[in-house]
């Protein structure tokens, strides 16, 4: 059996972080149900996400929809034949309504009874034939808290779609939606390596994203972000507490997280903590370290969509960013 993987994604403007998990959710299932439809047999999908980005990956995908067999339910099988066994008119016109012929009916039992069916068969077509209408589909099932139209484009989604990369093994899997024509080019790091990049075959795009600065996998985006920030805290002797939450939106925030440590005055430690940890977590997705014994240090880590590059400069605008909140919040509290 022939098999080739599946790569697609949906290129946009920058998705809102929420909107992404459930986009994943969704894409999952339908592609599930599509390729069920389809008659498509696969080893497996994956889906993937960040802000500029869905994608499904589909392992395996066999190169021939599988055979479709229909079984058509005909009148009774003694109206059918004759004791002797010979094909009545009702047979007859069974089998031509149906465009079988006679010899070709079968009896089954069926709640008691035996009746007569007519079995069709339909040869598979080539999945490259087919994967242009699913993939379409699947793009248009998907659903939103809130949509948008762009330009004047009659089609609705969570932001403008800039790109479709379809691939199945090596072959382009052409369809156009939205005034985007599908390719086999995708586009890295909006500002690290915007691209756009060749994806010569649907297996090598997860070294094309890596090698620019795109992590594809939320999973493996969630665990730099988490360890990271572990090993920052830990370096002035502090820990940060595990915020499902905040970690998922950090994850779907950036396409290659890099987390930075800040500080801020220890003047403002006097305030209540609630006080300093809403406009850290709420307003800039901060994440604060704590000390044994629960009490605030005076820095956080704030997860930055790029490298280390410049990251002093980058690290005084978060800073000077959250100091005016922690001045704010200090006025309106006392």
């Amino acid at each position: 059996m022939l098999v080739r993987d599946l790569i697609f994604e949906i290129g946009t403007e920058e998705l809102p972080a929420r909107f992404i998990p459930s986009s994943l959710e969704q894409m999952f299932a339908l592609a599930q149900e599509l390729l069920e439809e389809y008659r498509l047999p696969h080893g497996g999908i994956k889906t993937y996400g960040t802000p500029r980005r869905l994608v499904l990956y589909v392992r395996d995908l066999r190169e021939r929809q599988g055979e479709k067999i229909e079984e058509i339910k005909g009148p009774p099988a003694q109206v059918a034949f004759t004791p002797e066994g010979t094909p009545t008119k009702a047979a007859l016109g069974f089998a031509r309504s149906q465009g079988v012929g006679v010899d070709s009916l079968v009896v089954k039992e069926l709640n008691g009874g035996r009746y007569v069916f007519a079995v069709k068969r339909q040869e598979g077509l080539p999945t490259v034939q087919v994967l242009p209408s699913l993939l379409k589909r699947l793009v248009e099932s998907l659903t939103f808290p809130k949509v948008m139209r762009w330009g004047e484009v009659p089609f609705r989604f969570a932001r403008p779609i800039r790109w479709f990369l379809a691939l199945y093994g090596e072959e382009v899997i052409p369809f156009e939606l939205a005034g985007v024509a599908s390719s086999n080019l995708t586009w890295g790091h909006r500002f690290l390596a915007p691209g756009p990049h060749e994806v010569r075959e649907a297996r090598s795009y997860f070294q094309v994203m890596a090698e620019n600065y795109v992590v594809v996998d939320p999973e493996e985006r969630a665990r730099r972000i988490r360890e990271g920030a572990q090993r920052l805290a830990g370096e002035k002797g502090g820990w940060v507490e595990e915020d499902r939450d905040l970690l998922e939106e950090n994850t779907f925030l950036v396409e290659y997280p890099m987390p930075l440590l800040g500080s801020f005055d220890p003047s403002y430690l006097q305030l209540p903590r609630e006080v300093i940890i809403t406009p850290m977590k709420e307003h800039q997705r901060y994440f604060p370290v704590w000390k044994e014994g629960g009490e605030l240090l005076p820095f956080f880590i704030a997860i930055h969509n790029g490298t280390d590059q410049y990251k002093d400069l980058i690290v005084k605008g978060y800073e000077r960013v959250l100091g005016a909140r922690l001045a704010d919040a200090s006025f309106f509290y006392h």
